[in-house]
């Protein structure tokens, strides 16, 4: 009888850890679901996003599925994470607020530069009649393409290139919003902004606190440029560093 206890002990405890290693290695789409909810309700909106279109973005798009494995299960934390090539995801507030800050349109043509992992692109995406997204590393320009067309973002367009340099053949860009810092606002980018158009950026070298920024263009052509909050981003990178 004792042995018979001993083996149903263990078979429970069994039980108990394969459980919580089932846990521990990821989460459903309905956990992963009510983190997105979490997520938007504390980090976003409490904070003082209240775009509603935004806000349904981010409670939509999977930003599990723009990270590393190794990742997945911090996805909905308030952090920027890792995704290789040296360069992160931006925290998710950041993505709203630049997303808000835009006012993006649902006929509205919108160019990102810095893919990186793809998210952003899909949260505007959500939003816009399309994305065109510009990433320096190939490597990361294939593998964000290929989440999104996965997740059937088919209003994207990433290709690899400079991206201070724009997509003059798509331009002018009703938005457009930079997600790596340059020391300066490139003037191609300047060029490729609809009149009435914004552009949000970061601006300032790595080394200090960069100035998050709103540029817009009136129809005469006239750009004025607010400061919005410190932040801190990867260096904008071109072809010939």
């Amino acid at each position: 009888m004792a042995k018979a206890r001993s083996l149903i002990s263990r078979a429970l405890m069994l039980s108990v850890f394969c459980a919580h290693e089932a846990g521990a290695a990821g989460a459903g789409p309905e956990d992963y679901a009510a983190e997105r909810a979490e997520m938007v309700s504390r980090q976003i909106a409490d904070r003082g996003v209240s775009d509603e279109r935004v806000l349904a973005a981010m409670r939509k798009v999977p930003r599990h599925e723009f990270v590393p494995d190794s990742e997945k299960r911090t996805a909905y934390r308030d952090t920027p994470l890792p995704i290789g090539e040296s360069q992160t995801i931006s925290q998710p507030y950041i993505v709203a607020l630049m997303t808000e800050l835009a006012r993006p349109e649902k006929n509205h043509r919108v160019l990102e530069v810095g893919t990186g992992s793809g998210y952003q692109a899909a949260v505007l995406a959500e939003i816009v009649d399309h994305v065109y997204s510009i990433e320096i590393e190939p490597t990361l320009a294939r593998t964000a393409s290929d989440v999104l067309q996965r997740l059937g973002y088919d209003n994207v367009t990433v290709r690899s290139g400079d991206g201070y340099l724009g997509w003059a053949e798509h331009a002018p860009f009703d938005a457009i919003v930079i997600t790596a810092a340059p020391d300066h606002v490139p003037e191609p980018l300047i060029g490729q902004l609809k009149p009435g158009g914004r552009m949000v950026v970061p601006v300032g070298p790595i080394a200090s606190t960069q100035q998050l920024r709103v540029l817009e263009k009136n129809a005469a052509g006239k750009v004025t440029s607010t400061v919005v909050a410190p932040v801190r981003f990867v260096p904008l990178r071109r072809r010939d560093d």
